[in-house]
This record gives structure tokens, C-alpha cells and sequence, in this order.
């Protein structure tokens, strides 16, 4: 059986830009003409995505995915970490939800995982011709390192030839280097073709000699500087990314002002992403009650501790904020578990997300929700039930826990789960329209999707509906983002030691 070739992609810390440099190198080698997947053996992340077999990975892993053209599959990201608290994750094994561990239970069944990743690997290597694997944090975490079968203990197993990413917008990125290599082992730094330092703003003369007293330093050759890409358009994978000042998207005074109610476990924040883009809208994330009194429209997101932000939410004065406002009747809209939110109760009687077994909710639309441990992943298609959208079809994927069932409101769409050829109705919509939940992930990527919708806000809120040229053609990021690294980065080098 052919195995495929190695590459991988290891940072000096979390958040240095693995994921990106990841994504565009699987795009650079499919421009090519190499056959590319991306692998990453375990990811901590909330962000995450339904594959179209009905299976859930990490949503980094499917942004990399897009970028190499090819679907996403569960062998990409055969680990997935879902945090619910300080010292608990969700583990999501090969797409499917395998429990929920502390620490110490995750790595006295380590062994699981260990071979999970490896054999996922070997699959997707038998598939493709080259796969680009990404690490997760620093590979030299010497508290952790007889754990990580992530960072060189996955390149050992593949073969991988490695590179390492440093940011240097972050400051420190000469100690982060040179520890970085220090701390290796012998054999684990032969493996590497070299470094990058990433996110570098200015002038680069401003580097002087220090690049060549890296490599001196190192005993690594630098492969690259890489400029800061602004408005990159590609979904991130850390939560880190939502500390942004909101800003109109067209630099003035905004049509319509929306915020999104930053939960500490908030989950699948890429919702938003689009959002932040249309000209004529003011995005950004609530941290307070005070924010709500001066914004047109609030919305609650998904979580993966649905009833435990709802308390937080309680707790911090936002529940009341978010009632009073919808009293004042302007627009709530709840996605997944801020749908289940919305609604009157949420019964947990197998204690699948808490102690409590019966929650009052926000009361706001006439909904009731049960939780169940079996976890739905699912892509989805349909079109808006309600004639005030009109007749747009809409895109999207389902990731969650527990039934919601309609009383006397309407549901907001008609839908096909891909997978399954499941056709059903799903969420809810008041009568005048000004309270919406839903399930679908990801209705704000359809452009005719979001006009819809952001018209239909307008309306409610006595605003003028968009501006024609309001939501641009989007064009293909991955593409600007593998024509910026490629003209930095000495690709020559990294094929040739991929030979």
C-alpha cells in the first residue's frame, strides 16, 4: 500500500498561526497538482463542523479541507476536545461523541486515542499523496510531553518532515525560536527543514541581521518572513479572535447594530464571521447588559454548556437585559443552544449537560426542549418556511444535543439532512416575526440567506434594507492566502525535502 508523503506544521504556541499556514499549504501543493489532505490528530476547539457523512472534526480541519479541495472526513481530526469546564472536555472520537473525561481519565485512556490517531492517519495516507499534518500548541512542553501524541510523536509516525511557525506580532519570537529548537531532541530536530516567522508587520529591513543570528542560533534555516494578512476571510479555530474592537464593515455609521452574547462556552463563533463583512452592519459580541440598550438586534449563539450559560446569563443581568429588550420589540434571534434558551423550559432528565434536571428558560418563544445524550451532526439543505424570506434556499449543519418542540409558533425552515434524506421542519418564528431559533449553523454563509434575513431585521427595526452591493461576491480566500505565503515562503525548499 502507498503511503503518502509528510509534511508538518508545528508552532511555538498556541494561536501562532498553525492552522492558516496549514491551510495554505494545502492549498499551494493542490495548485500544484498534489493530491493534499490535512490531518490533525487531536484538536481542543468548540468550533466545529458536520462532515457530510454525519460525522463532527474540528472546524480548522474543515477550513483545510476547503482549501485542499477535497471533503472533509472524520480521518482528518480523529481527536476532537470539546472543553465544558476548567477540568472537563467533551472527547469526540472518530466524529462520534465517546464521553466526557477530566484530564487524568483522558490520559489513563490514552492508549484509545493514541491508536485512533494512527489508524486514522494510515487511512488518509493510503488516500492521498501527500497529507500536511498540524500540531497542537508547542511539541516542547516538557510537563506534557510523554502524553503528546500529537506534535512529534505523530511526525515520527508519519514520517514527517517538519517546519515551525512563530509569530512575531506576539512579541518574543527570537526566544521563542531558539528555546523552541533548544528543547528538542536530537533526532526530533533533524526533522526539521527549518522556521517561519509569521505575522510580521513593517518594514522587514527592520529585522536587520537577526534572521541570519536565528539561523546561527538554530542551526535552522528560515524559510520564510510572512506578513501580516489582513481581513483574511478564512474561520478561525480560537476563541482568542473574538478580543476585536466591533467596527462598521464599511468604515461609517451602520444601518443596523448587532451583537452576539459572548458565553464562556460559546461554540461555532464562524457563524458570525460573515456578519462582520456586510457594509451597513455594526457586529460585535456583548460582554455585558449594558451593551444591549444599544444595539438593534441580539443574538444568542450556540454552547456547548447550554444550561450552565444560560445561569451565567442569569447571574450577569444579560437574561434580563436580552428580555427587556425583545419587550421594547426588537429582534432576538437564538442559534442552537441559544434557540434552546429562548424557549420555555429545557428538561435534562439523564443529566446529559447538568445536576439540574428542569430549567426555566428566557421564555421568549413558546418552545420546549429535552436533552438526550445521542449527539446529532448533520449538513444540511432547505429552504425558508416563513413567506416573509421569500423563497431563498439555505445551507448549513447541525450540531447538537437535545429535541425542541413548537408550540403555537411556526418553524423558521424546511430542511434535508444530507446524510439521513431526512426532510423536516426546524426552529420557530413568532407571529411577528421578531423572535427566530434555530438549529442551522451557518445560515449567515449564504449571501441569499443573509440578505434575507438581515432585510427582514432591517424591516422590524424601521431601517432601510441593505444597499445592493451590501454583501460582496466573496472571492475564494484560500486562493490570496496561498498567492501571499507562496510569495514569502520558499515552497522549493519544502518540496524538495518532501522528495
Amino acid at each position: 500500500m502507498t503511503r503518502a508523503a509528510a509534511l508538518m506544521v508545528l508552532g511555538t504556541a498556541s494561536h501562532v498561526g498553525k492552522s492558516v499556514m496549514t491551510a495554505a499549504l494545502c492549498r499551494i501543493f493542490r495548485e500544484d497538482g498534489i493530491d493534499v489532505a490535512p490531518f490533525k490528530a487531536q484538536n481542543m476547539a468548540l468550533n466545529s463542523f458536520a462532515t457530510p457523512d454525519g460525522l463532527e472534526i474540528g472546524r480548522a480541519q474543515a477550513v483545510q479541507a476547503e482549501a485542499a479541495r477535497v471533503t472533509p472526513s472524520a480521518d482528518m481530526n480523529p481527536v476532537l476536545l470539546k472543553p465544558v469546564c476548567d477540568t472537563g472536555s467533551q472527547v469526540v472520537l472518530n466524529g462520534r461523541v465517546f464521553g466526557t473525561l477530566t484530564a487524568k481519565d483522558f490520559y489513563g485512556q490514552r492508549t484509545i486515542f493514541v491508536t485512533a490517531a494512527h489508524e486514522a492517519y494510515t487511512r488518509l495516507a493510503a488516500r492521498h499523496e501527500l497529507v500536511v499534518l498540524e500540531g497542537a500548541g508547542s511539541p516542547v512542553e516538557m510537563n506534557l510531553k510523554q502524553f503528546d501524541y500529537v506534535n512529534l510523536a505523530m511526525a515520527e509516525y508519519a514520517d514527517a518532515r517538519c517546519i515551525l511557525v512563530a509569530d512575531i506580532d506576539r512579541g518574543g519570537v527570537f526566544a521563542q525560536l531558539v528555546g523552541t529548537f533548544a528543547l528538542l531532541e536530537p533526532h526530533e530536530r533533524a526533522r526539521f527543514v527549518g522556521f517561519v516567522i509569521n505575522r510580521f508587520r513593517g518594514d522587514p529591513a527592520l529585522l536587520g541581521d537577526a534572521v541570519e543570528d536565528l539561523e546561527r542560533r538554530t542551526g535552522q534555516r528560515c524559510l520564510g518572513v510572512v506578513p501580516y494578512l489582513r481581513e483574511l476571510g478564512i474561520a478561525e479555530e480560537d476563541s482568542v479572535v473574538l478580543d476585536v474592537a466591533p467596527r462598521p464593515s464599511d468604515g461609517g455609521a451602520p444601518n443596523l447594530r448587532i451583537g452576539a452574547v459572548l458565553l464562556p462556552a460559546l461554540s461555532n463563533f464562524s457563524d458570525f464571521d460573515a456578519l462582520a463583512r456586510v457594509r451597513g452592519v455594526r457586529f460585535e459580541y456583548v460582554r455585558d447588559a449594558k451593551q444591549i440598550r444599544e444595539l438593534d438586534v441580539v443574538i444568542i449563539p450556540g454552547s456547548k454548556s447550554t444550561v450552565r450559560d444560560l445561569a451565567y446569563l442569569r447571574a450577569n443581568g444579560i437574561a434580563d437585559a436580552i428580555c427587556a429588550h425583545a419587550r421594547e420589540r426588537k429582534p432576538v434571534i437564538g442559534i442552537c443552544g441559544g434557540f434552546q434558551m429562548l424557549g420555555r423550559t429545557i428538561d435534562d432528565p439523564e443529566a446529559v449537560e447538568a445536576t439540574a434536571r428542569h430549567v426555566r428558560g428566557l421564555e421568549l418563544l413558546d418552545v420546549t426542549t429535552s436533552m438526550h445524550p445521542a449527539k446529532l451532526t448533520q449538513q444540511v439543505v432547505g429552504r425558508f418556511a416563513d413567506g416573509r424570506f421569500g423563497d431563498v434556499e439555505v445551507g448549513g449543519y447541525e450540531i447538537h444535543v437535545g429535541v425542541t418542540r413548537r408550540g403555537n409558533v411556526d418553524p423558521l425552515l424546511r430542511i434535508t439532512r444530507t446524510a439521513s434524506n431526512e426532510t423536516l421542519e426546524d426552529g420557530a418564528i413568532t407571529h411577528d416575526g421578531r423572535i427566530l431559533g434555530t438549529y442551522v449553523h451557518g445560515l449567515f454563509d449564504q449571501p441569499a440567506a443573509e440578505r434575507a434575513l438581515l432585510n427582514h431585521l432591517c424591516g422590524l427595526c424601521g431601517r432601510t434594507p441593505l444597499a445592493a452591493d451590501a454583501i460582496e461576491a466573496r472571492p475564494d480566500p484560500y486562493a490570496r492566502l496561498a498567492a501571499h505565503v507562496r510569495q514569502h515562503l520558499d515552497v522549493a525548499a519544502l518540496r524538495e525535502a518532501l522528495a
